[in-house]
């Protein structure tokens, strides 16, 4: 295995005594079984459906263990044991009234947080009344154009409560503006808002494409989410570093692995020079992975990311708290490996593939829907994927023993493996920029070089589909039920996207539009000091009622607009 230190000719970690980096055989497990103990226990039945008793964690005493550096085998020492992890599902589509029903449906079924879906306009910056925006408004998910209908969308949902995601990244900063303007209209002070940024500009150029302003001048706007965050919203996490986007886009597992965690390492560099201590703001950077169909080899990448983060954090970056040092991350499963074809398989799909998540550890999981190779998902297809959750968790008993595929010889021969060729694509990066993965990853997005290696493996993975030595199932074999037909769908009209321009009309007809222009032209000013954070104006410009699309086109006066150039 390629070790870290080889890898960055970096010196030995610093942050562990000597002790500690040799411990014993009694102190591995004596450090995990504390922890153990002083950790609150779920009302469950801890034995097999015979009555066997389990123990919360199997293995030999001079292993790893959960909670215990490099957290190879999990974060926390009781893992599912003390808490199963958040039902997260993400939904969103038309009005923000049509997405808060869904949202109340979703809780009322038994989820326990909200991940919301921006349709396409949202997610490039640009309103609903705009040209490009028609017929697209509310068909990928929910349009926004405004702090009412960030209001409308969150209604009669505590936020004090019920941990919230915005799946958001150009506009990032925006929709968090307006996310804590409309909360603390509505009574809930941005202090006790827990939940989720997405804000990985990065991986947009990587792979979902969906950026606005070069990447320079995007991470100026995630650098200063990160800071503003750390010191007003102390429940938030400031960036979900997705390798979700990477994976969809055709990379391999081990280079969603090894480009997820080093966007990571790049965020990590980007707020210490903006001069955070990496313990302010490290504990609260999470990530976001996806579970694919080969079942062992995403346990494995799961397992890897945990040690490499832990490594690098302690390592690299000097962090001597425990929580910088856990990653934790969400889990959706493969929307890529849906089919239109006998769309009832996804079902089986999404389940194996969710079983993958939670046995590699996830802190919290979406299911997809089966019906969503081809369209937005319905509320019954929503509920059933939840359903495939609460089955996982409830009924299988996987979430009894911590890591249950710990000490399986593939389990841990692919888990080196995945470290091994993430550690090496860590080693060009960190050459690349001249001994920083910050520069080094800004370099490979503005050369190309990640977007090259992604179409890469896209390629090579249709090739073996095509020659056949990949079979997916009612696509290159077993036809049979393919003319069936096909599930009830939702359907997203053009009557939605009128309800939306109508409303959006009448939020600038009311106004005040010379306060709309002065907050503007504030944010366009600021946006030319590179010392300011701009989280300030962002806010007071959308409590005036400024759009998401007026407020990014003043940021792109100082900022510019990027266009990708292919790599020949």
């Amino acid at each position: 295995m390629l070790l870290l230190s080889e890898c960055l000719e970096m010196p030995p970690c610093e942050s562990y005594s000597d002790a500690r980096e040799n411990e014993n055989v009694t102190l591995n497990r004596g450090i995990w079984a504390q922890a153990f103990a002083a950790s609150s226990k779920r009302d469950a039945d801890f034995t097999t459906m015979s009555g066997v008793p389990l123990e919360p964690v199997y293995g030999p005493d001079d292993g790893e263990f959960p909670g215990v550096f490099p957290y190879t085998r999990g974060p926390y020492a009781s893992m599912y044991r003390q808490k199963l992890w958040t039902m997260r599902m993400f939904a969103g589509y038309g009005t923000a009234d049509a997405t808060n029903k869904r949202f109340h449906e979703l809780l009322a079924a038994g989820g326990d947080g909200l991940s919301t879906a921006f349709d396409m306009p949202t997610l490039m910056g640009i309103d609903s009344d705009d040209p490009r925006s028609l017929g697209e408004v509310g068909r990928c998910g929910v349009a926004v154009d405004t702090i009412d209908d960030v209001a409308d969308l969150y209604n009669g949902i505590d936020l004090a409560t019920i941990t919230t995601s915005m799946t958001i990244n150009a506009p990032a900063a925006v929709l968090l503006a307006m996310f804590v303007a409309s909360a603390e209209n509505g009574g809930t002070p941005r202090a006790k808002l827990g939940g989720t940024l997405q804000n990985d500009i990065l991986k947009e150029y990587q792979a979902q494409k969906e950026f606005v302003f070069p990447p320079r001048q995007s991470m100026r706007l995630v650098r200063d989410t990160i800071a503003f965050c750390t010191s007003e919203m102390p429940r938030w996490h400031t960036v979900s570093i997705s390798g979700y986007h990477i994976r969809e886009a055709g990379s391999t597992a081990a280079q969603e692995l090894a480009f997820t965690l080093a966007n990571g390492f790049a965020y990590v560099e980007l707020a210490k020079q903006s001069g955070l201590a990496v313990e302010e703001f490290a504990p609260r950077l999470s990530f976001f992975f996806n579970s694919h169909i080969d079942f062992f080899e995403e346990i494995a990448k799961f397992r890897a990311a945990r040690r490499i983060w832990a490594r690098w954090l302690a390592g690299r970056y000097g962090a001597a708290d425990e929580r910088s040092r856990q990653l934790r991350f969400h889990t959706q499963t493969a929307g890529v490996s849906l089919t239109a074809q006998q769309p009832e398989i996804n079902i089986v799909r999404t389940a194996l593939e969710a079983l993958a998540g939670v046995l590699g550890g996830t802190q919290s999981l979406h299911t997809n829907s089966y019906d969503e190779a081809l369209a937005l998902p319905t509320e019954a297809a929503a509920r059933l994927a939840l359903r495939t959750q609460q089955v996982i968790a409830h009924e299988t008993g996987v979430a009894n023993v911590a890591d249950p595929l710990g000490g399986s010889f593939f389990v841990e021969a692919l888990t080196d493996e995945m470290e091994r060729r993430a550690e090496t694509i860590f080693a060009y990066l960190d050459e690349l920029g001249g001994g920083s993965m910050l520069e080094g990853v800004i370099r490979g997005v503005e050369d190309g070089w990640f977007q090259s290696e992604i179409a890469d493996a896209a390629y090579d993975f249709e090739k073996r589909v095509n020659k056949g030595t990949r079979t997916i199932v009612g696509v290159t074999e077993f036809f049979e039920g393919n003319d069936a037909p096909g599930p009830e769908l939702l359907r997203i009209t053009q009557q939605d996207e009128r309800r939306q321009l109508d409303r959006l009309a009448r939020v600038k007809t009311k106004r005040d539009e010379s306060a709309v222009q002065a907050s503007l032209r504030s944010v366009a000013r600021s946006a030319t000091d590179p010392e300011l954070n701009l989280m300030p104006d962002l806010i007071n410009a959308v409590r005036c009622h400024a759009t998401v699309g007026e407020v990014m086109a003043a940021l792109g006066e100082s900022f510019g607009h990027h266009v990708e150039v292919p790599r020949i």
